[in-house]
Order: structure tokens, then C-alpha cells, then sequence
């Protein structure tokens, strides 16, 4: 790795799995320091075991709800205690419930807003006066090309709503936080094979293939490393200049509509 991040304190949620395991590893590997949260207290020790032994600086505090705000605020100032600062927020933890709209209940509307959207505006509460203190820095927050469009192979309608609404507050975020020299951003991927989708692209159902696989102009679907080289560039001084892009990862599919 070339220290892209080298002395940066990053906090990443949602590193128990998929993305998040991909995210700390390559954030810790270029050279940050990284403070990260699972709401599973046995996953969350397993990332960190594993970053250490690869050589990297890394604490991560497991058993932490982040859709609970004195959670999330408690997490975020034990990071800044450890560390003394923020230099990168790393909103990758999400959580949702799918369903057509007339088939989604209340209850799985209310988790999905709570876990998606609620999760990522107490985590940057609670960093925005570290983030201030320390001089600025760099919020990087996952939205989906959901937010962006309709997706026909699967009623995403809690999801959809969610990820948009990342997607008002990340530019809110731009106008507010750029005197304190706060940056702000979105990564919306498409199609990424996670734990979770993985069993789904080995064997893809045909209407998925039809209307997704065979729509994406690069021909492939998405790793978790396409969406993490994108937070490395964002978290890097290389886009010291940036703010308030929703950079698309989904290898075309989306301009096809």
C-alpha cells in the first residue's frame, strides 16, 4: 500500500462484515488509524484480531447500536478519547427490510429509516463538533443507486427512501460544514457481492439477470474493494477539493435506466 491515509484517524461503522471488514483492512493497510463498530460483539473482534495480525492500528467496539443516539455519541467520543481527534467518518453500517408497498409494514419501515438514514445523522452529530476541533475533515457516507432510481427486481421502497434521504443530508452537510473545513460525500454503489448477496450472484435468479447482470455495461457485478478504493480517494487529501459528490460504483448499470 503507498500510506495514503498514513496518520489519519478514521472511524468506519459497520466492520463486522462485507464492506465494512474490506474498508478497515485497507484503511488500516494505508497506514490509518482506525476506530471501528459492530453491533456484533463477536465480529467486531474478529475484524480487529485480523487487522493487528496484517500489522495495522485498528480498535473496534463491538455490541454498538448505532440507531440509538447516546450509543452512536458514546462510540464516537470513546474514538475521539483514544485517538484525540477525527480526521474521517465513515458511514458504511446499514441495516433494511424489503417489501412492495403494499406488503411493508410500519414496523419495517420504521427499521429500515432507523437503520439506514437515523444511524448515519447520529453518528455525524456526534463527530461534528470533533470534526470542527480537529480542523476540518472527511464524512463519506453510503448511499445506493437506489436512491436514484426505480429498481426492478427487488421492492426496496424503505430502502430507496432511506438512501435518498443520505443523499439530502450529505449536501447539507457540504454547505454547513465547508467554513470548518468539513468535507462531505456519497458512494452509491449498485450490485456488490457481499456475504449477504453472495449465494444470490452464484446462482441469479433470471429476472435479476435479465434486468441487472445483463445491463451493466462493464459485464460484471461489483466487489466490496470497487466501493472501497472510492472511500480511500475520498478519505485522502487527494480530494481535498471535493465535496458533495455521490460517486456511482455499479459499473454503468444505472445510466441505462
Amino acid at each position: 500500500m503507498s500510506d495514503r491515509l498514513a496518520g489519519k484517524i478514521a472511524l468506519i461503522t459497520g466492520v463486522g462484515g462485507g464492506m465494512g471488514v474490506a474498508a478497515a483492512r485497507r484503511f488500516a493497510a494505508e497506514g490509518a488509524r482506525v476506530v471501528g463498530c459492530d453491533l456484533d460483539d463477536e465480529r467486531a473482534a474478529a475484524t480487529e484480531a485480523l487487522i493487528r495480525a496484517e500489522g495495522g492500528e485498528i480498535t473496534v467496539m463491538g455490541g454498538v447500536d448505532l440507531g440509538d443516539a447516546a450509543a452512536a455519541r458514546d462510540w464516537v467520543d470513546a474514538a475521539v478519547a483514544t485517538y484525540g481527534g477525527i480526521d474521517v467518518l465513515y458511514n458504511n453500517a446499514s441495516t433494511q427490510r424489503f417489501a412492495p408497498i403494499e406488503d411493508l409494514a410500519v414496523e419495517d419501515w420504521d427499521f429500515t429509516i432507523r437503520n439506514e438514514l437515523d444511524l448515519v445523522f447520529y453518528t455525524v452529530k456526534a463527530a461534528w463538533p470533533h470534526l470542527k476541533d480537529h480542523g476540518g475533515g472527511s464524512i463519506i457516507n453510503v448511499g445506493s443507486i437506489a436512491a436514484i432510481r426505480g429498481v426492478e427486481f427487488m421492492a426496496q421502497n424503505a430502502h430507496s427512501t432511506a438512501k435518498g434521504g443520505v443523499i439530502a443530508l450529505t449536501l447539507q452537510l457540504v454547505v454547513e460544514g465547508g467554513p470548518h473545513g468539513i468535507r462531505a460525500n456519497v458512494i452509491s454503489p449498485g450490485l456488490v457481492e457481499t456475504p449477504n448477496t453472495a449465494p444470490m450472484l452464484a446462482d441469479p435468479p433470471e429476472r435479476m439477470r435479465r434486468v441487472v447482470l445483463d445491463r451493466i455495461p462493464l459485464g460484471r457485478h461489483g466487489h466490496a474493494d470497487d466501493v472501497v478504493n472510492a472511500a480511500v480517494f475520498l478519505a485522502s487529501d487527494e480530494s481535498s477539493w471535493i465535496s458533495g459528490t455521490n460517486i456511482v460504483v455499479d459499473g454503468g448499470g444505472s445510466v441505462l435506466g
